[in-house]
Order: C-alpha cells, then sequence, then structure tokens
C-alpha cells in the first residue's frame, strides 16, 4: 500500500486554536469529523478546495498547514525510455537529404 504524500500540520494548528476540536473544525468548513479524523492520519488527502478551506481557518498560507511529500524517483522501465532520448545534432547535407 502506498503512503500518502501530503501530511499536514492539523492537530498542531487546533491545539493552537484554543484547542479546537475535529468536530469544531469539520463544521467550519463542512465535513464530517471523520473526515478530519482521516486527514489528521494520512488516510485520506483533501481536495484542493477543502484543504484551503482548512487553511483559512487556521489563517494560515496552505503550505504552512499541507506539505507535498515528494518520493525518490522511480526506477526507469521499458516504458519510460521513450520520453528520456536526447537527439544528436545533424549537419545539413544536401545529398543526404534528398535521399530520405
Amino acid at each position: 500500500m502506498e503512503k500518502h504524500r501530503i501530511s499536514n500540520k492539523i492537530r498542531k494548528y487546533r491545539f493552537h486554536f484554543d484547542e479546537m476540536t475535529q468536530e469544531q473544525l469539520a463544521d467550519k468548513v463542512g465535513v464530517t469529523r471523520q473526515t478530519i479524523v482521516a486527514i489528521e492520519k494520512a488516510k485520506y488527502s483533501p481536495s484542493l478546495e477543502l484543504a484551503f478551506r482548512i487553511a483559512q481557518v487556521f489563517e494560515s498560507p496552505l503550505e504552512d498547514v499541507f506539505k507535498y511529500d515528494e518520493k525518490q524517483p522511480a526506477t526507469k522501465t521499458a516504458t519510460n525510455d521513450l520520453f528520456n532520448l536526447t537527439l544528436e545534432p545533424r549537419l545539413f547535407n544536401p545529398r543526404m537529404d534528398d535521399e530520405l
């Protein structure tokens, strides 16, 4: 099972905002408490709109509340070799171009 790439500091922010409960945050952003629980535990990645609404509640920029975690680059496979082609420059040769 792949780990979610989006981490967050929602729990930290809730406690800095008068120990806001998950239920209170859920009410403010229009979702269920279970959704907030799942987001906090990184079991669910919020939509972009929901992420902005959560950040707005905490009066913080989105990137302070949420972080996108880069993963190690995938190993090279035959299918992605097509995208890594390098083209060598060719000198203009009228005879050669006529043969093409």
